[in-house]
């Protein structure tokens, strides 16, 4: 009699010896796979609909099987991070940088183009586009993927390639992420209020806004609306660079 309680127990509890089947609509799984189709989800979706169990639906296996690609939410959106870097990677592979220019040393002009390649991934993928920073705000150094840490490696020895030490390099790398990731957030950030409206004030919602408390703001909004562009964000580095990457007291 024990033995067969024991038996129906194992049948109807799996127990941690027994694990859900990683073999799904598209085969079996593998991080990569698994990576793809949460940032094919947010892409379509957005971050709200992320879950093991939306995610493991997607795939046509159960959530279960998940957690040996991503231990926890919190691991999957960190492997979203990991993989908007994957792809920057990618990016920057397919088109190798043309060194020195007539107006730029090597070291910039590979500066912009990896601003720009991170630009258009941003741009592919604007959903995920907060983890970059909440997931680097939770995140610590040391503990962050692997592509985001070889990121941040390839932009110091550009720096180090420009001769700056060790305390000017630090000041331009953090100047350059906050200029980079800061231009994302503002280009992303959502300012039409009726899409389907064709009078600009009322297509950014201008009637919600008390005239009176705010009149700079009414003024301004339709060319904050307006996108920089890669443009606006080379024209900025430019700025910055010239500010913290020349020679200290000039």
């Amino acid at each position: 009699m024990a033995r067969r309680r024991a038996m129906a127990k194992s049948a109807s509890d799996p127990g941690p010896t027994r694990r859900a089947s990683d073999r799904g609509r598209y085969g079996r799984l593998n991080r990569e796979r698994v990576l793809a189709a949460a940032l094919e989800l947010v892409d379509r979706e957005g971050l709200s609909a992320l879950s093991m169990r939306r995610l493991g639906a997607e795939l046509g296996v159960e959530a279960m099987a998940l957690y040996r690609y991503a231990a926890s939410k919190d691991a999957l959106l960190d492997g979203l991070v990991e993989a908007l870097y994957l792809e920057l990677e990618e990016r920057l592979a397919a088109e190798p940088g043309t060194g020195s220019t007539d107006t730029a040393p090597a070291w910039r002009a590979e500066l912009h183009r990896i601003a720009r390649a991170t630009y258009d991934v941003c741009l592919a993928h604007p959903r995920a586009v907060p983890l970059l920073s909440t997931r680097m705000l939770a995140v610590p150094l040391a503990q962050r993927p692997l592509a985001v840490l070889k990121d941040h490696e390839r932009v110091l020895a550009l720096l180090r390639d420009a001769e700056l030490d060790e305390t000017r390099s630090a000041t331009v790398f953090q100047a350059f992420t906050a200029w980079l990731l800061g231009y994302v957030s503002v280009e992303l950030r959502p300012m039409v209020d009726n899409p389907d409206e064709p009078d600009p004030s009322f297509r950014l919602g201008l009637h919600r806004m008390p005239s009176q408390e705010l009149p700079r703001l009414r003024q301004t909004a339709p060319a904050l609306a307006e996108r920089g562009g890669p443009e606006g964000l080379a024209a900025g580095l430019d700025a910055l660079l010239d500010r913290f990457a020349q020679e200290p007291g000039k």
